[in-house]
């Protein structure tokens, strides 16, 4: 496919380094930017909107812009043309009613581990022929995972725990490393414990026959140190019911970002 990529910020630009180290042509990416920028090598950076129908176009400015930026976008839309959108909070209906020559619309959400090919990749999608299901999906494979959903019911909630996920995960490195610190150990090193445990566990947890859960009972031996700092986590379901309200304001705010897109807010 010969893919636009309409504003090159860091997630679209994420995209773009996942799909060249899976192996796409760079040639068949055009990167349109509205200011000079370091682009990856082969990938062509135009600072004009190019006059041309592409395969695909990539969405990948901010969601607030699309009004303004939708008009301009119209030379690269053609009937065969699949726009994928990565705008936070926009629904099928606003993309699909800014570009209405396009032959087919996706929401595609990914995170920013696209670059290592390391992303499950929300998929939801309209108008799409049978070929060009399987062409995006098989963009969003050479990213991680092309993980599809039924509808667009449960996208936000979705987005919250997949695409907004690393930034919680982030948090807890970090707060993990400063409870260290509180208790007594030096910055450095609690900062190296702390990446170096959760690298070690996602990566056995990737490759385990167990489940998450499963695998934190087989760590945490009863009557031993583990399960004692595991049933502070446990008591009445404390961190589930923290992570609960952690997703539901994530999720919220996709809908509030929808509904101001609508102009209804």
């Amino acid at each position: 496919m010969d893919i636009l990529v309409y504003g090159y910020g860091k997630m679209a630009s994420a995209m773009v380094e996942g799909w060249l180290r899976a192996g796409m042509d760079p040639a068949r990416i055009i990167a349109f930017n509205p200011r000079e920028k370091e682009v990856a090598e082969g990938v062509t950076l135009t600072t004009e909107v190019p006059e041309r129908h592409f395969d695909a176009v990539l969405l990948g400015f901010k969601p607030h812009m699309l009004g303004d930026i939708a008009p301009e976008m119209q030379p690269c839309i053609g009937p065969e043309t699949v726009v994928l959108s990565i705008l936070a909070g926009l629904e099928l209906d606003t993309i699909a009613s800014a570009f209405p020559e396009a032959g087919g619309w996706v929401r595609f959400m990914p995170n920013l581990a696209v670059a290592l090919g390391k992303s499950p990749n929300l998929l939801a999608a309209r108008g799409l022929s049978d070929g060009q299901r399987e062409d995006v999906t098989r963009l969003a494979d050479m990213l991680g995972s092309a993980e599809w959903l039924g509808g667009e019911e449960h996208f936000d909630l979705a987005t919250a725990l997949s695409g907004s996920g690393p930034a919680f995960v982030y948090r807890f490195i970090d707060a993990l490393s400063a409870a260290g610190q509180q208790l007594g150990l030096e910055q450095g090193l609690s900062d190296r414990l702390a990446l170096g445990m959760v690298e070690g566990a996602v990566s056995l947890a990737a490759e385990a026959p167990y489940s998450p859960g499963e695998l934190a009972d087989r760590v945490a031996s009863p009557g031993g140190m583990t399960r004692e700092g595991m049933n502070v986590l446990d008591d009445d379901k404390a961190l589930e019911k923290l992570l609960v309200s952690m997703l539901k304001a994530t999720a919220d705010k996709g809908s509030e970002l929808a509904a101001k897109a609508r102009g209804e807010g």
